[in-house]
């Protein structure tokens, strides 16, 4: 890499502390200055983990900043990208990337004619885990993929985040929350998606907290927290989603793809790590090959965790003119598959995705080492 590349962070959230925890990891990405509109939180960022704390206006006017990660909550990530563009710097946003088609239409407007880099999380499909089951589909070890089902089923997020509030409103919900890790997955392995369906609800009007500090107060639904939808990709694949936080307890696995030569049981997509176990036909094999992927291997105690790991991608891809696989595209294709599935929940009716997109390309086990420092 011929240059290290500037980051500065823009929202010093709960999720702030894993990309400065976990970025000095990789190679070409250096995390220099943090923003918030709460001073006293990029303060306290920026002590922790040893970097400038800066205005937001002057984050953006930084000359040692190339790559500004918006971390911002979901309502305002079209706002504050667009920002971050129109100040002439790239940028990489974590889910949901907008909140509708033509958000991501008019960023990708503006990131063309200014020649910059749009990126967004949910990077763990870049995980061993995942990158294994993507080998695995391409070498048709289970035959071509007809079918499939995926569960993400909670009792809901107000019982550990000390804010869960955004969780329950529009740009919230388990579709806009948790579905980027699932459709992220789904899309790389099974390529775009060509409509859909989905029925929708929600089991409560309010919700109450139980997490600290704020243990007792209430919060108004104003989404859906029941979705059963049904995806069928322009592969000829059809998989059934259901994503909810109303169920206490369940015995679902996460995800499941069905071959025609056998089945292949894939991790939770929400972490980079995990077990890929294997059919063939209706017997378990243990003719999964051995995968030395690093980004498998377990960093954070028990877990594999690499977040930033499509941050590094993007910032590498940037300095050698090739396509990063966190790419605008991608985003924008499983936010149109997100909130299709929504519309679908209102009305009923099958909606068609007007966006598409290639597969990001795979990340192999020597392609991954070298993003790391």
């Amino acid at each position: 890499m011929s240059k290290t590349l500037g980051i500065g962070v823009i929202g010093c959230g709960n999720i702030s502390a894993a990309y400065m925890r976990l970025a000095p990891m990789f190679t070409g990405i250096e995390l220099r200055a943090c923003a918030d509109l709460n001073a006293e939180a990029a303060h306290a960022r920026a002590t922790e983990f040893g970097l400038r704390a800066d205005t937001i206006d002057g984050l953006l006017a930084s000359d040692d900043i190339d790559i500004v990660v918006n971390l911002t909550i979901p309502a305002a990530h079209f706002k504050v990208s667009k920002q971050i563009l129109e100040a002439g710097k790239h940028v990489y946003s974590e889910k949901p990337f907008v909140l509708s088609r033509e958000e991501g239409l008019e960023l990708a407007r503006i990131a063309a004619e200014k020649g910059l880099r749009v990126g967004s999380a949910p990077d763990t499909f870049l995980g061993g885990a995942h990158q294994l089951a993507r080998h695995l589909v391409d070498a048709k070890a289970v035959g071509t993929i007809t079918s499939g089902t995926c569960f993400v089923q909670s009792p809901g997020m107000e019982m550990w985040h000390p804010n869960p509030d955004f969780f329950f409103q529009p740009g919230g919900g388990p579709i806009l929350d948790l579905g980027p890790y699932y459709l992220s997955n789904l899309i790389q392995l099974l390529g775009p998606v060509k409509r859909v369906c989905a029925m929708s609800s929600s089991a409560q009007e309010y919700r109450t907290i139980t997490s600290e500090p704020r243990s007792g107060e209430k919060i108004k639904v104003e989404t859906p927290t029941t979705i059963h939808a049904v995806m069928q990709f322009h592969s000829g694949a059809q998989i059934t989603y259901c994503a909810s936080w109303d169920v206490w307890e369940h015995g679902h696995s996460n995800m499941e793809l069905y071959g025609t030569l056998g089945t292949l049981h894939v991790p939770d997509p929400n972490f980079f790590g995990g077990e890929i176990r294997m059919t063939e036909k209706g017997s378990f094999t243990n003719g999964t090959p051995a995968w030395d992927h690093p980004f498998g291997k377990p960093n954070d105690g028990e877990r594999a965790n690499y977040r930033a790991a499509g941050l590094a991608d993007m910032a590498q891809a940037i300095q050698s003119g090739r396509g990063h696989r966190c790419s605008l595209e991608f985003a924008l294709h499983v936010v149109d598959v997100m909130t299709s599935i929504l519309a679908s929940g209102e009305t009923g009716q099958f909606v068609e995705i007007e966006t598409s997109c290639d597969r990001p390309a795979a990340l192999g086990i020597e392609e991954a080492r070298a993003l790391l420092a």
